[in-house]
């Protein structure tokens, strides 16, 4: 299912978007879990964000920002896709903070 999320505003909200949707979907406390952002490249081009949530248990979850489509693709802890969404305001990564 796709739908449009209009209320997140910036990468800093994104983050913080992924964070809330991550923790609610296993149930865990957000402030007890961070999360992890590293910048992902296809030809030395940036092209999006992977998001890395590290629960109890050996527990991951995963989230994928596509910056060309804008779409956001959030994984469970088997590694299955559980949401994609299309964000409804395109972000524009300043040059050299790709690595969020």
């Amino acid at each position: 299912m796709i739908e449009a999320t209009a209320g997140v505003q910036g990468l800093d909200a994104l983050r913080r978007y992924v964070h809330e949707r991550l923790c609610w979907h296993e149930n865990l406390v957000a402030d007890q879990f961070e999360l992890e952002v590293t910048s992902l490249k296809r030809l030395g081009t940036f092209c999006g964000l992977q998001f890395l949530l590290r629960g109890p248990r050996s527990v991951r979850l995963g989230a994928v920002w596509a910056s060309d489509h804008n779409l956001l693709y959030l994984y469970d802890a088997r590694g299955e896709r559980f949401h994609k969404e299309q964000l409804a305001n395109r972000y524009v990564v300043p040059l050299g903070q790709e690595h969020a």
